[in-house]
This record gives C-alpha cells, sequence and structure tokens, in this order.
C-alpha cells in the first residue's frame, strides 16, 4: 500500500474530523454573532458628530441613571447583589440600628443626673427652704436632656448624605462611555444633595426646637407627679419583655486563652436577660451561659495585624464577667456588623459606656463636696425628678427616633429622586456646550472598533465554514488491516487455547519389542522445505592440493 495510501486515509480522517466538528463551531459563532449584530448594526451607520444621535444618548443616559438610582434605593429591579448590601439597605440599616444606637449612646449619668437635679433645686429655691418639688427643675432638666440629642440626629444625617453620594458615583459608572458628561452629572447631583442636607438639619433641629418649645406632661405614656412620687425605680431594669431571643449570629471570642491574638468564632444566642454561646448553630452544645445584669459595652482598639472589629461586655464593679477576666472580648468581621450587635445588646438593656473627663470627675467632686449630703426631703425631690426626666425623655425619644428618619426621606430621599428624574437633564443643557459633553472616551472608541472587527471576523468565519460544509463529503474509512496471522505463538508458548491434558506417564513396553525412535514435531510457524544437499567433489577425482613444504 505504502505512503500514498497511508497520505489519503490520514487526510480523510482529518476531512471527517472537521466535517464532525462544524456543527458545534457554526452553532457557537451564529450566537455570537447575534450577540453583536444588534450594537454593531447601531455602529454601523453612526455618525459620531451626528447632533440627533448625541441628544438621544444624553436622554438615555439619564433616564437610566434615574432608574439605576430609583432601583437602589428602592431595593427593586431584577438584578440583586449577592455580595454586598445595597445602598438601600444600608440606609435601612442607619435609620433602625445606627441611629437607635446613637441616641442610646447619649445615655445620662445616675450619679451625674441626681447631682444635677440636687444642684437645679438648691438654686430655685435659693435662700428659701422649699416645701414643694418645683415644676422648673423638671423642665430645666428634661431641656438639657433633650439638646443632648442633636448630635445623634445630625449624625444621622451625614451618614445618609455619605450613602447618597455613593449611589450617585455607582450610578455614574453607566456613563462611562462619556466622561465629562458623566463628570457633570455627579457635580449636579451631589451639588444638589449638598443643599438638600443643610435643609434637612435645618428642619431636623427645628423638630428638637420644637420639643424644647413645650412641655406637654398630659400626655398619654408621661407618668405624672403622683406616679412619680411613688415609683420606685428597680435596680437593672430590663425593656425586654420576658426572655425572648433578640439576636443570633455568628462571633469571635477572644477570651479562650493566655496566648495573645488567640480567638475562636461560636455561635452567639442573645436574649433579653441573658447572652449564650454554643459550638455551632445546632445549639447543643452550650459553652457558656452569661447573665446581662449590670453589664455594660465599650469599644476595643484594633489589634496592628488584626483586621476584626472589636468590643467588649464588662462590669463597672470590677468583678469577673467570664471566668478569670474582668470583660468578654468580642469581635465582628466589619464596623457594621459590630453596631448591629451593639443596637441588639441596647435592646436587652446593654448601656454602652459613659466615658468622663478628668476634669469633669474633679469638678464633681467640688460640687458634690459643696453640696453636702441631702436631707430626706431633697433626696425624694430628687427621686421625684428623675423619674419625671426618665418618662418625659423615653417619649421624645421615641419620636425622635420616628420623625428623624421620616424627615431625611421626605426632603432628601425623595426629593434628589424627583430631582434626578424631572431636572437633572434640564441642568446638562443649561451647563454649556452638549457636544462637548456627549464626547466619547478613547477606550469607547476602540471598543467599538474591535466590536466591528469581531462581527466580520465571524461573519468570514460562517461563510468559510459553509464552503467547507459544501465542497467536502465525508467518506467512510477502509477497514483496518488484520493482522492476527503475522504473528502466530511457538507451540512451547502460552496458548489462547486451551489444550488438552495429556498424562505425562509413558504407555508399557511390550516385552521383546524395541521400541521405534520419537519423531521430533516440527514448530508450526516455521514451513516445510526440504534439507539444502551436502556439496559434493568435482567429478575429476583430483588429490586436494598438497600443502607447500618449508624450504630446506
Amino acid at each position: 500500500m505504502g505512503t500514498p495510501y497511508l497520505q489519503k486515509v490520514l487526510n480523510q480522517q482529518l476531512t471527517n474530523h472537521i466535517r464532525d466538528t462544524l456543527p458545534q463551531l457554526r452553532s457557537k459563532l451564529q450566537s455570537q454573532q447575534l450577540s453583536l449584530e444588534k450594537e454593531v448594526a447601531e455602529f454601523k451607520n453612526m455618525n459620531v458628530d451626528d447632533p440627533a444621535r448625541k441628544t438621544k444618548a444624553m436622554l438615555q443616559m439619564v433616564q437610566g441613571f434615574g432608574v439605576g438610582f430609583e432601583k437602589i434605593i428602592e431595593g427593586s429591579g431584577d438584578k440583586v447583589d449577592t455580595d454586598e448590601l445595597s445602598a438601600g439597605a444600608k440606609i435601612n440599616h442607619i435609620f433602625h440600628k445606627r441611629f437607635p444606637f446613637e441616641i442610646a449612646k447619649m445615655e445620662y449619668d445616675e450619679k451625674a443626673l441626681r447631682r444635677e437635679i440636687s444642684i437645679t433645686i438648691k438654686n430655685i429655691h435659693g435662700v428659701k427652704v422649699g416645701l414643694f418639688t418645683p415644676d422648673s427643675a423638671f423642665e430645666a432638666i428634661t431641656k438639657k436632656q433633650i439638646s443632648r440629642l442633636k448630635e445623634p440626629a445630625l449624625k444621622c444625617v451625614d451618614m445618609v448624605v455619605t450613602e447618597l453620594n455613593n449611589v450617585v458615583r455607582s450610578c455614574g459608572e453607566r456613563m462611562a462611555r462619556y466622561p465629562r458628561l458623566r463628570e457633570e452629572t455627579e457635580r449636579i447631583i451631589t451639588t444638589h444633595v449638598r443643599e438638600r442636607e443643610q435643609r434637612t438639619k435645618d428642619n431636623v433641629l427645628v423638630l428638637l426646637d420644637i420639643q424644647l418649645s413645650y412641655m406637654n406632661t398630659n400626655h398619654e405614656d408621661f407618668i405624672g407627679f403622683a406616679n412619680a412620687q411613688g415609683k420606685k425605680k428597680a435596680s437593672g431594669e430590663k425593656k425586654g419583655v420576658g426572655n425572648q431571643v433578640i439576636r443570633k449570629g455568628w462571633i469571635s471570642l477572644h477570651n479562650i486563652s493566655f496566648m495573645k491574638g488567640g480567638s475562636r468564632d461560636y455561635w452567639f444566642v442573645l436574649t433579653a436577660e441573658n447572652v449564650m454561646w454554643f459550638k455551632d448553630d445546632d445549639e447543643k452544645e452550650k459553652k457558656f451561659y452569661l447573665p446581662l445584669e449590670n453589664l455594660k459595652l465599650k469599644d476595643l482598639e484594633q489589634g496592628f495585624l488584626s483586621k476584626k472589629h472589636a468590643f467588649a461586655l464588662f462590669n463597672p464593679d470590677q468583678r469577673n464577667v467570664y471566668k478569670d477576666y474582668k470583660q468578654l472580648e468580642l469581635s465582628c468581621e466589619s464596623q457594621e456588623e459590630v453596631d448591629s450587635w451593639k443596637a441588639s445588646f441596647l435592646r436587652a438593656g446593654v448601656y454602652p459606656e459613659t466615658i468622663k473627663d478628668d476634669d469633669d470627675d474633679t469638678q464633681t467632686s467640688a460640687q458634690v463636696g459643696d453640696i453636702g449630703s441631702m436631707d430626706p426631703i431633697l433626696e425624694r425631690q430628687v427621686e421625684t425628678i428623675r423619674n419625671l426626666v426618665e418618662s418625659y425623655m423615653k417619649i421624645v425619644s421615641k419620636q425622635v427616633r420616628d420623625l428623624v428618619p421620616k424627615t431625611l426621606m421626605f426632603l432628601m430621599i425623595n426629593d434628589t429622586k424627583e430631582f434626578i428624574t424631572s431636572e437633572l437633564l434640564a441642568h446638562l443643557y443649561s451647563s454649556g456646550d452638549q457636544n462637548g459633553l456627549m464626547e466619547e472616551s478613547a477606550e469607547e472608541a476602540e471598543r467599538r472598533d474591535e466590536m466591528v472587527r469581531m462581527y466580520q471576523a465571524t461573519k468570514e468565519a460562517l461563510q468559510i465554514i459553509g464552503d467547507v460544509s459544501m465542497k467536502t463529503i465525508s467518506t467512510p474509512l477502509p477497514p483496518p488491516v488484520k493482522n492476527d496471522d503475522l504473528i502466530k505463538p511457538f507451540s512451547n508458548g502460552p496458548s489462547s487455547q486451551p489444550q488438552p491434558q495429556v498424562s505425562r506417564r509413558p504407555p508399557p513396553r511390550p516385552t521383546g519389542q524395541q521400541q521405534p525412535p520419537r519423531p521430533v514435531p516440527a514448530r508450526p510457524d516455521v514451513p516445510n522445505r526440504p534439507a539444502p544437499g551436502i556439496p559434493k567433489r568435482p567429478d575429476n577425482k583430483s588429490m586436494p592440493p598438497a600443502v607447500p613444504g618449508r624450504p630446506r
């Protein structure tokens, strides 16, 4: 057969393989062509300097920006991010977790509050001996506590503004094709948000000023003077109802060994009265049970090599909290998780510690020394005012936690959405040259050219595949050559067929008879041929040549 036959067979095998692969390759190229055809159809006859095209593109970009902004805030949309919280979810976290926690951080100190009430009552009485509890002392102390709510309210506004700016930058990525349009759009919206920020802060301060303007002592939730005089505040009073579960989740516990930096993750379950942790979330193997009575919260400094954010539970009386430790050190992966856990502990009645300056402590000690010990009448008056202030501040805090988020939604978030939908396009037209705003970036022009080249290459590849399919035929390959007869096993070698078993004992010889010689079996793979003949001497029976002798 030779080399020409081998070449013919290999060429036919290659042709058959190509024809078998062509349908799958054609399908892949056709799907790629369909995905590029819509965009390329727009690029084919596009005039980059056409004013109508630029106006249409600007309108589409602004509309897409507004739709994306609303979807991120409202939480609707087809694509939902599964890796990171959206801006709407973060704002919701600020409203319901961070803001209440910031208010709780302003919790008044019991000793300092009683001292202020005592001083206020004494100053109101002056040189007179007071027989009754003065109303003005209640108003003065309550107004001071309400004024302290301004700081967390303004901080809430700042956090929401930060999230809105992040949303604007995220939506601006859709305009990456036109960098100048993106820059101008972000500038206009950021300026509007800044203006609304100042107005929102003014309205939040107005809300607190409204609370300061009039003390509604006839409120249905206010205890009144009669109930305040007979009320006894129980130590360690819990805000939770029963021992309900408030939160569950993983927290890293650092009080597991004396080695610095050691930690382990446990499944924590926080209730209204205690906190416990388990080995895993099955909650079968309990590791420890810790009551929350008299516990406080405080922040811990982040380690040099640690990326986790830490906080601790401790007892202000310097008692051991967990085993031989004065504080229970905990940490989470992010600051948001830490703030969320702090808000959960706050619901359970665990408040953050009150940080005092040394100067304040010195001044407090001096003032307490000036006051001296209080008489029983003054103590009763202080207790009454203290109960009244606590009752009224619960009402005010509840209203502030409700009204501040509503003010932010109305004056900032909803107003910004309305501005993007109705006024952003007009501001872009009035900002300057529209042709300059709609100049494409160099990367976009390069991407468009590359897309057109890819489309043409795909089209040519499909044409080549069609030509190959039409001009080639698939023929069956010749049957393989059977080489079983070329190699046969030897008789003394292993055989594929089973050999009949023959008894090795020779047959008995007959007496007086000579056994003929045993024939030698021939090899099956060697053909039978006659043995070569013995060469004969020539007919002249001459003597063989003599051996020459040695000369004498």
